[in-house]
């Protein structure tokens, strides 16, 4: 028999709070790779993996907190803890490719659709490998179109968000960015969930144990501490500060080069255009 399946038992609450968690995980992860254009290659490296892994934490707690509101009236729901663990190592692994590629190769091209594309599969292998963790009382089971547009809208939501990143157009600019990527990323999680019937294995019964809420918000602790720190590293990095001295480059995947001396420092200041009143060289004969 088919199972009762609620994707909002909270009401809002839940597709408020996961929304908000993308939002925060994709913005950290756009201000990091942007900054990973504007320094020296030494440093790049550790800017495209803290990027990486706070987009892939922020949009594996979404994914969670959102499942928090499951669940099937007619039998609890249970998680297995590696595999759900696990589906954080692929959204980290596969958004970290992706977000390599456009950080060293720019956000053009061919680097950005293969970069948008592998970075959009994790997405999606994260949702369905979190599923595929999920223990209850029957099969999953899913409708292949609505499969298949989910993951074209992780596709679409990764590279968009990755040419946004390559753009360099300020604060302002990746937190409206990180907006979108939210949208995106929890129009491909609710898009996902439409997809899924539940058959039940024999009679339908009364559910119990603890609630998905209970089971999923010790997991989530870690990568929600490490978005934290994340977010106080962006924080007071001094591109984001506004300290002077720092780097302004526009072409993205080449490391910007020392702004040159200010004036006095070495270089001699522009002359003005026209003659100076009271120089020798302002006179003219003057016949009397």
């Amino acid at each position: 028999m088919q199972g009762t399946v609620d994707g909002f038992s909270y009401g809002l609450v839940t597709p408020v709070v996961a929304y908000l968690m993308a939002c925060l995980g994709g913005a950290l992860g756009l201000r990091c790779t942007t900054r990973s254009m504007l320094v020296a290659q030494s440093w790049r490296a550790g800017w495209l993996a803290l990027g990486s892994a706070a987009i892939g934490s922020g949009i594996w707690t979404m994914h969670f907190v959102a499942m928090m509101g499951f669940t099937v009236k007619e039998t609890p729901i249970h998680y297995d803890r590696a595999i759900t663990f696990a589906s954080l190592g692929v959204a980290i692994v596969m958004v970290g490719i992706g977000v390599f590629i456009v950080g060293y190769r720019g956000a053009t091209g061919v680097a950005l659709f293969t970069g948008g594309t592998i970075t959009g599969l994790g997405i999606a292998s994260m949702h369905y490998l979190g599923m595929a963790g999920m223990r209850l009382h029957g099969v999953l089971e899913y409708n292949t179109l609505t499969v298949a547009a989910s993951v074209v809208i992780a596709v679409v939501a990764a590279t968009a968000a990755l040419w946004a990143a390559g753009q360099i157009r300020g604060f302002l600019w990746s937190i409206g960015a990180s907006l979108v990527m939210g949208l995106a990323v929890s129009g491909m999680h609710y898009t996902g969930m439409a997809a899924v019937s539940v058959h039940l294995h024999g009679a339908a019964g009364s559910p119990g144990g603890d609630s998905p809420a209970t089971l999923l918000a010790p997991m989530m602790i870690g990568p929600i501490v490490f978005l934290v720190l994340a977010g106080v590293v962006v924080l007071f990095d001094p591109m984001l500060m506004g300290k002077p001295g720092r780097i302004v480059e526009r072409k993205p995947g080449v490391p910007a080069h020392p702004e040159p001396a200010p004036t006095g420092m070495g270089r001699r200041p522009p002359s003005r255009s026209g003659p100076r009143v009271g120089h020798p060289s302002s006179r003219t004969p003057q016949n009397w």
